[in-house]
């Protein structure tokens, strides 16, 4: 797989994420500490994303 391509399933996969913690934050009884979970995921994701975008460069 490119590495143009991987970057574009992270970044897909970094959006779908963002929406999940945005449902979960409004949702009522959800666990802090779930959420807290994939804000850290997702910031793992954009790290990635950041380093294989700066490797095109």
């Amino acid at each position: 797989m490119p590495l143009s391509s991987h970057i574009e399933e992270l970044k897909k996969k970094h959006l779908t994420l963002s929406q999940q913690v945005e449902d979960a934050q409004r949702a009522p009884g959800m666990p802090d500490a779930e959420i807290s979970a994939m804000k850290k995921q997702k910031l793992r994701l954009k790290e990635e994303i950041e380093r294989l975008s700066s490797e095109l460069v």
